[in-house]
């Protein structure tokens, strides 16, 4: 899949609906009862940016960004204003925020995640997209450099030690993060109700498995 690291411009973004989707397989049996399965691992999610869309301005921007693009051919990076950190939307990332893995003295690579905590549930999503320069990580509670003792592809969200984390050391990490979509039509149609406003009443993205 062809994808350009770029964002969306967080401008338009801000205001946008959306979030995610999953997909349940139910079956009824004769008793009542149901069978309830999904062919997904995690979640997608959906937006639609038209809302975002307030003056002719805005409509030219992102005209020229959906152009670049090439409609659904080429994905991108999305803010996601409800959830971009691997904290509290009002908190700052911080080393602590996010367990990623124990230790073992082997593994050097790995993969940052966030996890969503319901009771005794928990969901934990792979992050593939950070944004450079937010990432903060700690092993066994002492925060290390990167550059020096760490580095971080943006591009997959995975974390490179230069040496294990030892066994049985939590390594924890802090973030902020956009989903990687594409848009969900090769169709974008825009009006003009006066010479300072404009209107797209439709912009859907859609993520993509990356």
């Amino acid at each position: 899949m062809a994808f350009h690291d770029i964002r969306f411009p967080a401008n338009l973004s801000f205001g946008a609906t959306g979030g995610p989707e999953r997909r349940t397989e139910i079956v009824t049996l004769a008793n009542g009862y149901e069978e309830r399965n999904t062919p997904w691992a995690h979640s997608r999610r959906r937006f639609d940016a038209g809302v975002g869309l307030r003056s002719l301005d805005d409509i030219a921007q992102m005209t020229a960004f959906f152009e670049a693009r090439e409609g659904q051919l080429h994905g991108f990076r999305w803010k996601d204003w409800g959830d971009y950190k691997s904290c509290a939307p009002s908190k700052t990332p911080a080393y602590g925020d996010q367990l990623i893995a124990m230790g073992d003295d082997v593994t050097r690579v790995i993969q940052l995640v966030k996890r969503y905590v319901s009771g005794e549930q928990t969901y934990a999503r792979p992050i593939a997209k950070p944004v450079a320069g937010t990432v903060r990580i700690a092993v066994g509670g002492d925060e290390v450099q990167e550059g020096i003792d760490f580095t971080v592809d943006t591009a997959t969200g995975l974390v490179t030690f230069a040496d294990a984390p030892d066994a049985g050391a939590e390594v924890t990490a802090g973030f902020e993060f956009d989903v990687p979509v594409r848009f969900d039509t090769d169709r974008i149609e825009t009006s003009v109700s006066s010479f300072q406003a404009g209107q797209a009443p439709s912009v859907p993205v859609v993520e993509v498995r990356v």
